[in-house]
């Protein structure tokens, strides 16, 4: 990424390489308390369009650069937005001050068609990347990489037991990494008894109860199993990723139990243990394909929201439980 790059469009599922892309980014700008004091970030489907604009033609305050991140816009302003609107910003694009480092964080892989995207990599102003999610030995590749990256190692067997336990949320995937090279304290390689021991199928057994609560609207029962989950020194964002973890397989499921697949053609499919499979099976017919898909919305903005700093990790978590919990989603 050269210095002539101004706008960056970063698309994709996989979330946690953007973000640490984006970190990189942002150490290149210069000192960190600067960089934050030059920051604007925008939430793209209620951002207007001016107020984006002015923030990136504001000259940095005793920097060099200036970093502003807005998350959806480019899929608000393909689907929803106005053609003004949108010409507005691809002609701005090109001219944006050279002082400004404007990124755009998008979800979902964008068509190879979108007028944005096509301006990002035709542009020698802009910049684009997907990111997509590993899987199979891509994935068992990438948990290798990130235990090395930290420092340890983590046995080829381990790693591809670590893959079928948690699957490819790579920031849940990231802590449980962390968690096991704390175990064995860096000094030898992550074993596969390791991960028996700290991330078995029965450490998913208090998620799959704490669903089965809110799938039954049993809050009761959903406070306390996630009480417990807190107390015993589980992190909310731990706990948060876990939920979303299970509620991203719990559609996946559900799509393929209504399209007539068995049980065993879902775990083939989906490449999931017969444990899981027949757990999130049973499951699957508490919730309907709406309201887990609406879980997931809801999950994806407090995650957002809490690393924003707009709200306490544990208070957002007991409130969404609630509201699970309640039927509310």
């Amino acid at each position: 990424m050269t210095d002539a790059r101004r706008f960056f469009i970063f698309h994709g599922k996989d979330e946690f390489t953007q973000r640490q892309t984006l970190a990189a980014l942002k150490g290149k700008l210069g000192d960190s308390a600067m960089v934050d004091l030059n920051t604007s970030r925008f939430d793209g489907p209620t951002v207007r369009l001016g107020e984006l604009l002015h923030a990136c033609s504001s000259f940095p305050f005793l920097a060099d650069r200036r970093l502003v991140v807005v998350e959806g816009l480019i899929e608000r302003l393909s689907e929803k937005g106005s053609e003004d609107d949108r010409d507005t910003l691809l002609h701005y694009l090109p001219q944006l001050p050279p002082t400004t480092r404007l990124v755009f964080l998008e979800r979902q892989a964008l068509s190879p068609q979108n007028r944005f995207l096509r301006l990002a990599t035709e542009s020698p102003a802009g910049y684009a990347r997907e990111f997509q999610l590993p899987s199979g030995a891509a994935l068992e590749r990438w948990i290798r990489e990130r235990a090395r990256a930290k420092g340890g190692a983590i046995r080829p067997q381990a790693a591809a037991m670590l893959a079928a336990n948690v699957g490819d949320d790579l920031r849940l995937l990231d802590m449980e990494i962390a968690k096991l090279l704390d175990y064995v304290n860096l000094s030898r390689p992550i074993e596969r008894e390791d991960v028996e021991l700290l991330t078995p199928y029965a450490a998913q057994a208090d998620i799959f109860a704490l669903v089965d609560a809110i799938g039954q609207r049993n809050g009761q029962s959903a406070a306390t199993l996630l009480h417990s989950k807190l107390e015993a020194g589980d992190q909310p964002l731990y706990l948060l990723a876990m939920i979303a973890r299970q509620t991203r397989l719990l559609i996946q499921v559900k799509q393929k139990l209504e399209q007539r697949y068995s049980p065993n053609q879902v775990g083939q499919q989906l490449r999931l243990h017969p444990y899981v499979t027949r757990k999130l099976c049973r499951q699957a017919t508490n919730l309907t394909l709406g309201q887990l898909e609406a879980m997931h919305r809801r999950l994806l903005d407090t995650d957002l929201a809490i690393k924003r700093g707009q709200t306490e990790p544990d208070v957002a978590l007991e409130l969404l439980v609630v509201e699970f919990a309640s039927g509310q989603e």
